[in-house]
């Protein structure tokens, strides 16, 4: 009893320490460009007009940076046919704003259902699955390696997370190394973005796979049964010191997601109330998410939610969110 006694002390003296050690490093404020992230899947399947959100989002916002996803199953939607209508027209409209583009490729993209693998996959074995995910990679890159407004390729999302989850039957975790050496070789000028969950991983691989890591970064989440979990209790000097472990400096350490809409778990925007929303995100929320963004080491912060922003503004008439998003950007032109 006198061990487990003095082991659980122990545990809890070092679990002090490191809280101690991670606050320490959490009061530097650091210059932050802003960015967000876009789904024209997820506004559709809100009811939305994506391209009216989109273009909304540029006039309105005016975002330095945007990070959008030229998804598998939206480009190769059949076997050996390319359709580049969409991704053509938002990095033409990035264009026109002067804003910098950073575009996914591979299996997993931003947002559910996580991997994004057109259906004719079905039934090809595992060398022939990766012969065609590397096909596809290739034409993506060849066909914007030439375009300016196109700044980082990112390559997968969250590749190397510790769980499964998701619609991602297919994801070959291995075929990643084949996509970045196949991306060095095409463009080995521009920088690749690898990114990670924030709380769950050690970002061990990503970081040494990536030019910049990029790392989501949510407060509050709610779990399978409905209960909510914060992370308020975490300083931000454990992103700060977790970056520097794998010499990440400022310059190459984003925030890829910084909650700024509402966790949802097995309901969506449609079919949730607004008090049950704003119990993982409000304006407070909002607010304090952002200062919180400036104190991890980070150079640049993508938001996350800019969809739902839309949503609560054309459909809820609660403007809130846009507002004080705008806010955060405008002072930046």
């Amino acid at each position: 009893m006198k061990l487990l006694g003095y082991i659980s002390a122990s545990v809890i003296l070092l679990l002090i320490t490191l809280w101690v050690l991670f606050w320490s490093y959490s009061h530097k404020m650091y210059d932050v460009g802003y960015g967000i992230s876009f789904s024209a899947e997820h506004a559709t399947s809100l009811g939305l007009d994506w391209r009216q959100t989109y273009q909304t989002m540029l006039t309105d916002l005016h975002p330095n940076y945007i990070r959008i996803a030229a998804m598998w199953s939206d480009i190769e939607n059949s076997e050996g046919t390319y359709d580049f209508s969409n991704i053509d027209w938002m990095i033409e409209e990035a264009t026109t704003y002067n804003v910098k583009v950073t575009l996914v490729v591979g299996q997993k993209a931003p947002r559910w259902p996580e991997c994004h693998v057109p259906r004719w996959v079905d039934g090809i074995d595992s060398d022939m699955y990766r012969t065609k995910l590397l096909a596809y990679v290739r034409v993506v890159v060849e066909r914007y390696q030439e375009n300016p407004a196109v700044e980082f390729w990112q390559i997968e999302n969250e590749a190397f997370i510790r769980f499964t989850f998701g619609d991602c039957a297919w994801f070959d975790q291995e075929a990643v190394y084949s996509e970045l050496a196949l991306v060095r070789h095409i463009d080995p000028d521009r920088k690749i973005i690898m990114t990670d969950s924030g709380e769950l991983s050690s970002w061990r691989r990503p970081s040494k796979l990536g030019d910049i890591l990029g790392t989501t970064l949510y407060r509050k989440v709610r779990m399978p049964g409905g209960s909510i979990f914060s992370y308020d209790w975490l300083p931000a000097g454990f992103y700060r010191l977790k970056a520097a472990l794998w010499h990440k400096a400022s310059n190459r350490f984003f925030v890829s997601e910084l909650q700024a809409e509402p966790w949802f778990t097995d309901s969506t925007p449609l079919d949730t109330s607004i008090e049950k929303m704003e119990q993982t995100l409000n304006p407070d929320i909002l607010v304090a998410n952002i200062d919180y963004a400036k104190h991890i080491g980070a150079s640049r912060v993508y938001f996350w939610g800019v969809e739902w922003w839309y949503f609560m503004k054309t459909e809820k008439n609660d403007n809130r969110y846009w507002k004080l998003i705008q806010e955060t950007l405008l002072p930046l032109h």
